[in-house]
């Protein structure tokens, strides 16, 4: 992050307000400074945790992963093949991290990719039924599926935690009324982050550790 003309004072307030989820109109009210002015802060902080996120690594145990639609403008249409809507991937180990990626379809060609490498072989890997996860079922994984219009929860075989992630993901995204696609990926990594870092203590002290790098 370049130089910035604000004071540390107001930066300060601007990333407190960023990790307690603020909008840049509601952060520039309670700053004092123009909304393009917190709209801009509010970007650079994105690309700082995007460009600063780590990998999560090889996920192992029991991992859930599922495909969502995110940033949808059409009515109607709702879930898989949902008009203008963007197609993402995640995969979670239980009581472990997240991860999430922007995917170009839910083919079984895009999707087996990622789970064979992101996910050790020998893992457990949790789905529901939709048929591109069919794979899983001869690899090299031990593949376990969920029927949602059966039972939502049985005992293990469930995707709880994934699905809690897209909650939380889409609840913080509906307060922007729309984000952008050619930004998306950055929000996705910011929620990503935060259910990986879900301490906000942990999450400011990062954000200024990183921005105080980025202005030396």
């Amino acid at each position: 992050m370049r130089k910035s003309k604000l004071s540390w004072y107001k930066q300060n307030r601007l990333i407190e307000l960023f990790v307690a989820g603020s909008t840049a109109r509601t952060a520039a009210s309670l700053v004092g400074v123009n909304k393009t002015t917190a709209s801009y802060y509010f970007h650079r902080l994105r690309l700082l945790i995007y460009e600063n996120s780590q990998d999560p690594g090889l996920f192992e145990g029991e991992i859930e992963v599922d495909e969502s639609y995110f940033d949808g403008t059409r009515k109607g249409k709702r879930g898989r093949g949902a008009g203008s809507k963007v197609p993402v991937f995640g995969l979670l180990k239980r009581n472990g991290k997240v991860y999430a990626c922007i995917i170009p379809n839910a083919k079984a060609d895009t999707l087996i990719p990622i789970i064979r490498e992101k996910v050790k072989p020998d893992s457990i890997v949790y789905t529901d039924s939709f048929k591109s996860y069919n794979a899983l079922d001869v690899s090299e994984f031990t593949h376990y599926r969920i029927n949602h219009s059966k039972t939502f929860v049985n005992d293990k075989n469930h995707i709880n935690g994934i699905e809690n992630f897209w909650n939380q993901a889409k609840r913080h995204l509906r307060k922007f009324n729309g984000v952008p696609k050619e930004h998306f990926h950055l929000y996705l990594k910011e929620c990503e982050w935060r259910f990986n870092h879900s301490d906000p203590k942990s999450q400011l002290l990062q954000l200024k550790q990183w921005v105080k790098q980025g202005l030396n």
